[in-house]
């Protein structure tokens, strides 16, 4: 249970790139289906792929965008249809790129005030919350990298991210969901690293959930039983030192090392992403009793295909 959200079971569908939305950012027919088919699968809440919350963010061509009440009307089409299947889905909030240092405090204001506002449109469209992008190298994730903020004002170092949840909770109900995705580490030197990346998520006091990833994501040659996990270390660690539940995702293969890190670790759900690529059904067919590894092998091949899809399985 989050708030007043009962999920299913402790899988996440991690955001995952899709690249399906049409060429102004609205939701299309097989953004739809796809989340369909992933809650129909098993899962117990999805977390939708990067949706650009700013009509001045930089785009990269098919990602879904939310920007004014336009956009309302499709993605609650999207969300109806999840929640008509029995899970929960959350809205990844974010902004692809931006400027960091060369910004006034009243120009990352308004930032702020763009994000806050994306969430108060999300509960309108039925959405169960949000997740703040703070990983990956886009726009948040810069903002809070020592590689790129070197801001001196209020908005030095992390600050950024409780300003957007205060903004976030100011504009939505007590129930509605706000969460964070966040690098563990920009494995660069001198880039966010582990002492940092604990200090950023101990100012978010009010989280409802803190997903764990890296600026490494999507490693090649993931094998069940041999290589999971990159980013339990991290995630476990964090789990100790904060009441907010902690999503683990990346290399997550077989149901042995799932139930190891909830039954050993206080991480709380786990996250899949390519594994969901190759089969959206890959949670169901583990509670039907066939409990086989994923069959996704980290090839990566999924990212060269319209709407990523598995090159294995279809």
């Amino acid at each position: 249970m989050l708030r007043a959200t009962a999920l299913r079971n402790r899988v996440w569908r991690s955001a995952t790139w899709l690249g399906l939305a049409d060429s102004q950012g609205q939701v299309t027919d097989p953004v739809i289906s796809t989340y369909q088919a992933l809650a129909e699968g098993g899962v117990a809440m999805i977390v939708t792929g990067l949706t650009s919350i700013s009509a001045i963010d930089a785009t990269i061509g098919g990602e879904c965008r939310f920007f004014d009440d336009t956009f309302i009307p499709g993605h609650r089409r999207l969300t109806d249809a999840v929640h008509r299947c029995g899970a929960s889905i959350l809205l990844q909030t974010a902004m692809v790129d931006g400027m960091v240092d060369e910004l006034s405090t009243s120009q990352v204001d308004a930032v702020v005030h763009a994000f806050g506002a994306a969430a108060c449109r999300a509960e309108r469209a039925g959405y169960d919350g949000v997740q703040i992008h703070a990983a990956h190298f886009f726009y948040l994730s810069k903002f809070i990298s020592p590689l790129f903020n070197h801001r001196t004002d209020c908005y030095a170092g992390a600050a950024i991210l409780p300003a957007i949840l205060s903004a976030m909770r100011a504009t939505t109900s007590p129930n509605f969901l706000i969460t964070m995705k966040i690098n563990s580490t920009d494995e660069y030197p001198g880039g966010l690293d582990q002492n940092r990346f604990l200090e950023a998520c101990h100012l978010m006091q009010g989280l409802d959930a803190i997903e764990v990833s890296a600026n490494g994501t999507s490693r090649r040659g993931i094998r069940a039983g041999v290589n999971e996990g990159p980013f339990l270390p991290a995630a476990a660690r964090l789990a100790s030192e904060v009441d907010t539940p902690v999503v683990l995702v990346g290399g997550l293969r077989s149901v042995e090392y799932i139930n190891h890190v909830l039954a050993d670790t206080s991480i709380a759900y786990i996250g899949l992403s390519r594994p969901l690529v190759c089969e959206p059904n890959l949670v169901l067919r583990w509670q039907q009793g066939d409990t086989t590894p994923s069959r996704c092998i980290s090839c990566n091949g999924c990212y060269s295909t319209a709407g990523h899809r598995c090159v294995r399985q279809h």
